[in-house]
């Protein structure tokens, strides 16, 4: 049999560097696992304790009449987003690379996807500009993230004005993924899109539990912006889903009212690896700067193995360092380069990994 829409999706490059980082262990190695992007830290306790108390109460088991609808994750609810809004040879802008649901999800509503690239030599604003003169039809939508995963980059509100005036006048839409409000470092404070005057006009913003509460496997966040694009994914989900648990949803609830003493402690936490991991990579002789945001660190592959691309370099990491990695090029073939290292070990276990690299460099 074959369906064409998913031979349009090449194999899941994580994957190969998974399947290589399980045959060690299988060998009885110890690979120190820096490649998974999801949180490893306990969600808060005040949380859970709602969710058990909430579960206890037969209301909350399902009331199909009144029940809000909100997005199972960030993840589920932009790519239902996408199906919902763009046909089959409408133009999407993603940044390149970037996180994979970003651009795959124009692939699976059968849009046409064009890459814009982001890097530390780069002008974002300017390469759409650019972009955006030579496509025809006219682009649709832009999707962003920021802070943005991999990469780390960070903008200021400066920028989200320009994007909100560029794309009023181009007319498309802007759909933001905020999934690392919270998540920032050295006092930079991310601006979200919709602060922007006109940007309810032209888009919508995501929000996720998943990182800002340690609760990426509870599933729950929400989309919030312009009206006809969320009548558009409610009225998709309508079909496709019955909402989140309820109790999931009064936990978030409970969450996102606070205290928000955990999130502190989780950023904190974060900080702290980032700064052993950054400080460690520095001192071995490969050169990283320390992100002001995400739970990542994105590293350039030291010039002796740039070669080898990002693939090869981090099964030769498993192999010899004993350490797993995120290849670069499995956010898009920009990513190539490089490759991400994710904050997802404690201290001791990160000093352990630059050991393991040290020999390698």
């Amino acid at each position: 049999m074959e369906f064409r829409r998913m031979n349009r999706l090449p194999p899941y490059v994580f994957s190969l560097v998974d399947a290589l980082k399980m045959e060690y262990r299988h060998k009885g190695e110890d690979i120190i696992d820096l490649g998974m992007g999801n949180p490893d830290l306990a969600t808060p306790k005040h949380i859970v304790n709602k969710l058990v108390d909430a579960a206890k109460k037969g209301r909350n088991h399902r009331d199909p009449e009144t029940e809000a609808i909100a997005t199972i994750g960030a993840k589920e609810g932009l790519s239902h987003l996408v199906l919902a809004t763009i046909s089959p040879g409408d133009v999407v802008f993603a940044p390149n690379p970037t996180y994979p649901i970003h651009p795959y999800s124009v692939i699976i509503a059968g849009g046409d996807l064009r890459s814009i690239p982001i890097g530390p030599d780069r002008d974002f604003f300017e390469d759409l500009l650019t972009a955006t003169k030579q496509t025809w039809p006219s682009p649709k939508m832009l999707i962003l993230s920021f802070p943005h995963n991999p990469t780390c980059t960070v903008v200021d509100r400066k920028f989200f004005e320009k994007i909100v005036e560029f794309c009023r006048e181009h007319e498309i839409i802007v759909v933001h993924d905020f999934a690392y409000a919270d998540l920032v470092f050295d006092g930079y404070k991310p601006p979200s899109f919709l602060q922007i005057p006109g940007a309810k006009e032209i888009g919508v913003e995501f929000f996720s539990l998943s990182k800002s509460y340690s609760m990426p496997g509870w599933r729950v966040g929400f989309c919030v912006g312009n009206p006809e694009i969320i009548a558009a994914l409610k009225r998709l989900k309508s079909y496709l889903d019955y909402g989140i648990f309820q109790p999931v949803q009064i936990a978030a609830i409970i969450a996102l009212n606070g205290p928000y003493n955990c999130v502190k402690e989780i950023v904190e936490t974060y900080r702290t690896r980032r700064d052993v991991l950054v400080d460690g990579l520095n001192r071995v002789g490969w050169t990283t700067e320390k992100p002001k945001g995400t739970m990542f660190v994105w590293s350039k592959i030291p010039e002796q193995y740039l070669k080898m691309g990002s693939v090869e370099f981090s099964k030769m990491l498993i192999k010899t360092a004993k350490v797993a990695v995120s290849p670069g090029i499995g956010f898009g073939e920009y990513g190539d380069e490089y490759v991400r290292f994710a904050l997802v070990e404690n201290p001791h276990r990160i000093r352990q990994a630059i050991k393991g690299i040290k020999q390698v460099l």
